[in-house]
């Protein structure tokens, strides 16, 4: 890390903040349960993920893995159609991977969670009502009981790295757990519904299109509340009140 010039603040909120360091990543955590399950997932999966350089609670030091993001939420994405197959196909290596010992988050949980946001949204005025009764009743789909399989939970095209059309990293598991398969494809193509099928042939069969936009929709109802008081806006153009709209 000698010469290194600055330092980079990747993202920073009350619970957690992520500094680039030269070719070092370092993650800085309240809850030492979450950088335990992202340093055993990373160990574990069946997918390119960054190398564990040390750990000293509350900080963990990755390195950087090479290439790009696949894309970013809100943004046109430069990706090629193979980089997005290629992604789905990588989704489907993890899917097929042993599951993790650690639960995940169950159907009900998803549920009351999703029942709360709703209550939150309207009787703060945050969306119109409409908005948030037809993207509720889209959001049932996902609703359903689900085969569970090692997720990575939080698999954002922000956290998927492409070179030259490969997987070179996944980063940022923390969220892993057991989950559902269609949960992972949904968060991947949030905001980039057009990246879909590219991302369905690479996974192969067993995608559930309903489910998907089941997923969008909940996950997005789900996040405003916590985007908005983490200091990020969901209103920006094509973030989570554009992919509420889209289902209207």
């Amino acid at each position: 890390m000698a010469g290194v010039s600055g330092i980079e603040v990747v993202v920073a909120h009350s619970e957690r903040a992520t500094l680039r360091v030269g070719d070092v990543f370092l993650k800085v955590d309240t809850d030492q349960a979450r950088i335990d399950v992202e340093v055993a997932a990373m160990g574990m999966v069946p997918v390119p993920t960054p190398a564990v350089l040390w750990r000293k609670p509350p900080v963990l030091a990755i390195a950087a893995v090479p290439g790009t993001a696949l894309g970013r939420l809100g943004e046109p994405s430069t990706a090629s159609s193979a980089a997005w197959t290629a992604a789905g196909s990588a989704v489907r290596k993890l899917h097929d991977a042993p599951l993790p010992p650690w639960p995940g988050r169950s159907l009900d949980e998803h549920a009351a969670r999703l029942d709360a946001e709703c209550e939150w949204l309207l009787a703060n005025d945050v969306l119109p009502a409409d908005l948030v009764r037809r993207n509720r009743e889209i959001a049932e789909a996902a609703l359903r009981p689900w085969r569970p399989v090692f997720v990575h939970g939080d698999l954002q095209l922000t956290h998927v790295f492409v070179d030259d059309d490969e997987i070179t990293g996944v980063i940022d598991w923390s969220e892993a757990a057991r989950g559902d398969a269609m949960f992972d494809l949904a968060i991947l193509t949030l905001g980039h519904e057009e990246r879909l099928d590219d991302v369905a042939a690479g996974y192969g069969g067993d995608v559930d299109l309903d489910v998907i936009r089941g997923w969008w929709s909940l996950r997005s109802l789900s996040a405003i509340r916590w985007l908005v008081e983490s200091g990020f806006d969901p209103f920006a153009p094509g973030c989570e009140v554009d992919v509420l709209r889209a289902r209207m």
